[in-house]
């Protein structure tokens, strides 16, 4: 049985049982070399995001929380000064430092071409993961996956990533040979790769598409609503603040929840997966937290 928000029970299933294991997902998108936060004089964003404060919340609620995965939905790269004096060594060393596990690629972690990306993930301990770029003719090939499988207490959860078609968004010098293919499709095959094949218990899209458009651009929500078998899709590119995780039903009845949480670390999202390590019964909800001088 799946349960969509945990919230919405007057007494959660997980009350009062040891046979319940609890795995809470952080992610961010967009970080945009936000190293520092933004300053106290800024008209919009004033002493919010950044590394630093990102990692202090992170920090905390690895403090309150025995199970925790760190993920990313792209565009680490380009914004500030760092990137342009580091290159994308400062992002990289500080996001391993944090202890994320994967990301997806955004469009401007090309900003320096494959090279330029290639050149800085030795700094990364972390995984890149994307199905739907064909990057076999490209330097990208020896450490871009499809997917990735982290077990936490015998919770087998799944992780494939997808992102936006780089024509017209990205300069062509810039991703070569790298060949945009259907990202509801692969996304699709892999995710059901990985419930019906790797027996997982839980599966997660890192998504650099965006969330909604209105021109007919392929999106988070056109994913969920024809999809069969994610149960989480994560996303970045429209640097949407969603207030609260959304959940879209697929044609398929399929409930998927989204979330997104704007950029430059202002926001950590957290999502918290109840799970039966006897019946397989899940229980998921989330929220966003807010990263400034307070935590």
């Amino acid at each position: 049985m799946f349960t969509a928000s945990a919230a919405s029970l007057a007494t959660p299933l997980y009350a009062n049982s040891d046979n319940w294991v609890k795995i809470s997902i952080l992610h961010t998108n967009d970080l945009h070399s936000r190293i520092d936060p933004f300053p106290l004089n800024d008209p919009k964003y004033a002493d919010l995001g950044g590394f630093s404060r990102l990692s202090s919340t992170i920090n905390s609620t690895r403090n309150t929380e025995e199970n925790v995965l760190l993920l990313d939905a792209g565009d680490i790269f380009q914004g500030t000064p760092y990137f342009n004096l580091y290159g994308g060594e400062l992002e990289f060393k500080l996001m391993s430092k944090m202890g994320y596990y994967a990301s997806t690629i955004g469009n401007h972690d090309l900003d320096n071409g494959v090279d330029g990306l290639v050149d800085q993930l030795g700094n990364a301990d972390f995984q890149f993961i994307n199905c739907n770029y064909d990057v076999s003719q490209t330097r990208l090939k020896e450490h871009i996956v499809p997917y990735k499988i982290k077990e936490i207490k015998g919770v087998r959860i799944g992780i494939l990533g997808v992102g936006i078609e780089l024509e017209g968004l990205v300069e062509r010098s810039n991703y070569g040979n790298m060949i945009y293919q259907d990202p509801i499709f692969h996304a699709n095959r892999i995710a059901e790769y990985l419930k019906l094949e790797k027996k997982c218990d839980l599966i997660i899209c890192l998504s650099h598409l965006g969330y909604s458009y209105d021109d007919g651009r392929i999106s988070d929500q056109d994913l969920a609503f024809e999809n069969k078998y994610i149960d989480l899709i994560i996303g970045g590119h429209t640097h949407t603040f969603l207030e609260k995780p959304v959940w879209v039903k697929s044609r398929f009845k399929k409930q998927t929840l989204i979330n997104q949480v704007g950029w430059a670390g202002i926001q950590l999202g957290k999502i918290d997966l109840h799970f039966h390590k006897i019946n397989g019964d899940k229980e998921i909800s989330g929220r966003n937290l807010i990263v400034n001088s307070l935590v």
